[in-house]
């Protein structure tokens, strides 16, 4: 059965949860925080009872803690094991709490004929609970295997012009061999990323590293990079998947300053492209 495209506008049932100051460790540790330097500017991420440092929470960790799940099943019987995440947005509307309990809410927003495939756009809301203070928006486009070739709209398409020249400012990290493993208990339990024959079925040589973990590293690098290390400073982050990254890898994140915010790339060891189209903006 082709997509239902009828499922454009689906909202979900508001979702809540729960996180803790353990949690926001967790995360930091998953994206690489303090592993060059564990003593270093990054405890403010990486511990919460450090001598005149307040425990302070990486942007990014709004793509893990968003509560509610997506309306996929409107979308008919599409085959999920066909889902490719393809791009990833997050805007902060405050600085995230160490803990607390949020709301969330998604709503398909775009259904797109690639013809060789469907792109799905999704968006979610998120507040805290009580004050019902917004907190962050997320995005996603999910690019659906298969199931395109109804004859819809293509879609909006976004031109990012990545500069040639030599960036305004580059930072490399390096992934540790078991960064999945560390990551993955965030939440994201695919064995694609664990477990070596279910790698090997999907034609890896090896478990991969999740796509939002190189999100994340990227994230940590915008930070530091453009918002003197102050998550307060962080407005919102785009950017597009383009090429799995294994761990143990280094990531290069390669930024320009534009009179909109700034632009951005991370690259793989090989100096590959693994996250494309970046765009950034301070708070």
């Amino acid at each position: 059965m082709p997509i239902n495209t009828s499922a454009l506008g689906a909202t979900s049932e508001p979702r809540q949860r729960s996180w803790t100051s353990t949690d926001a460790l967790l995360y930091a540790l998953g994206v690489g925080a303090g592993m060059e330097d564990p003593t270093g500017f990054e405890l403010q991420f990486t511990t919460e009872n450090s001598r005149g440092i307040d425990q302070r929470v990486l942007p990014t960790m709004g793509v893990v803690l968003q509560a509610s799940g997506l309306p996929l099943g409107q979308l008919g019987k599409v085959n999920l094991a066909m889902m490719l995440h393809g791009e990833q947005g997050i805007t902060l509307h405050r600085e995230i709490p160490v803990e607390g309990t949020l709301e969330s809410t998604s709503t398909i927003t775009g259904i797109w004929d690639k013809t060789k495939g469907a792109v799905v756009d999704t968006e979610a809301t998120t507040v805290l609970v009580g004050s019902g203070e917004p907190l962050f928006t997320t995005r996603a486009s999910l690019f659906f295997r298969g199931e395109g070739g109804w004859g819809g709209d293509r879609g909006p398409s976004v031109a990012v012009d990545i500069p040639d020249s030599t960036p305004d400012i580059e930072i490399a990290y390096r992934t540790r061999s078991d960064q999945a493993l560390l990551y993955r208990l965030n939440g994201d339990r695919n064995p694609l990323h664990s477990d070596p024959q279910f790698a090997a079925d999907g034609g890896f040589p090896k478990p991969i590293l999740h796509g939002l973990c190189t999100y994340g590293f990227t994230g940590r690098a915008l930070l530091h990079g453009l918002c003197d290390s102050n998550p307060s400073q962080f407005g919102s982050m785009d950017a597009r998947f383009t090429s799995p990254v294994m761990p143990g890898e280094t990531l290069t994140v390669r930024m320009w300053r534009t009179d909109q915010g700034a632009l951005f790339r991370t690259h793989g060891s090989d100096n590959r492209v693994v996250l494309d189209a970046g765009r950034f903006s301070a708070a």
